[in-house]
């Protein structure tokens, strides 16, 4: 069982910067492939990025790609999301998720573990 519990979120204006982190536990952080979703109120959840076990490949969505980055930190069992030039459409709230056997990193369904979500709102 993997447990992961988000932090960074909060009030930024547009333009700004904000740094997610997720803290996993277990043992076996450096097999997950991670992820990070998001999801505004009646929408689905939708895809942000997602970093692979060693970290070297990453996967971005076309709406943060230049703008976000994911980064991982396997001896302290915690992924990043580091967010840039945020924009008002960036708000929602941003979910962590894991997996250990993921064929496409850009679905939920693939994802076996989720985090409880932490808010950004960007205002204009």
């Amino acid at each position: 069982q993997v447990q992961l519990v988000e932090s960074g979120g909060g009030l930024v204006q547009a333009g700004g910067s904000l740094r997610l982190s997720c803290a996993a536990s277990g043992r076996t952080f450096s097999q997950l492939v991670m992820g990070w979703f998001r999801q505004v109120p009646g929408k689905e959840r939708e895809f942000v990025a997602a970093t692979v076990r060693s970290g070297g490949t990453t996967y971005y969505a076309g709406s943060v790609k230049g703008r976000f980055t994911i980064s991982r930190d396997n001896a302290k069992n915690t992924v990043y999301l580091q967010m840039n030039s945020l924009k008002p459409e960036d708000t929602a709230v941003y979910y962590c998720a894991a997996g250990y056997s993921i064929v496409v990193v850009t679905t939920q369904s693939g994802y076996d573990y989720w985090g409880q979500g932490t808010q950004v709102t960007v205002s204009s």
